[in-house]
């Protein structure tokens, strides 16, 4: 009875690992959150566009960053990158630059009753930030998670999370 409970364990185990392995980077589940990513840091480092970010987030979007503190809501944080957009002069280069660490991305599908209604989206990035000469200088790598729902067939980031910010050696 006892070898049977053990093997029950493993077995168990075993199917719950399977139930939350990481996305193949060759999925569209993987594909399309990789191009998400993109665009939402494109939209909000090197564009300022609001009108795409106001669709990348829940209304109730969460941000928690261990240098900036906790942002509530998808209207405070938008705020807070349109109030940095707009103190940019027309033509200037863009003050930050951010990248995303090439194999860093993994991408976990989350279900419910077998259904796909989110998934977990970690990574690690870097910045680069120009100088007061105007040449971009090595900034912070930091790693973050983002978790994206599922709302009407439309993938957006209920909350995010930015941590482990270290200054980059060269």
């Amino acid at each position: 009875m006892k070898e049977l409970k053990h093997i029950l364990v493993l077995m168990f185990v075993g199917v719950s690992a399977i139930g939350i392995a990481q996305a193949d980077s060759d999925s569209a589940l993987f594909k399309t959150l990789k191009e998400k990513d993109s665009l939402l840091f494109d939209a909000a480092f090197n564009q300022c566009d609001i009108a795409t970010l106001n669709n990348m987030f829940t209304a109730d979007f969460e941000f928690y960053h261990d240098k900036g503190g906790f942002t509530e809501g998808k209207e405070t944080f938008i705020n807070q990158i349109k109030e940095g957009c707009s103190n940019r002069k027309q033509g200037e280069p863009q003050p930050a630059k951010r990248f995303l660490v090439t194999g860093s991305l993994e991408v976990f599908p989350l279900y419910k009753n077998g259904e796909l209604y989110g998934a977990i989206q970690h990574g690690v990035h870097t910045f680069e930030f120009l100088d007061e000469k105007k040449v971009y200088q090595k900034g912070d790598i930091a790693k973050y998670t983002h978790l994206w729902i599922l709302e009407e067939g439309n993938w957006k980031i209920k909350r995010e999370l930015s941590y482990d910010h270290q200054i980059q050696h060269n």
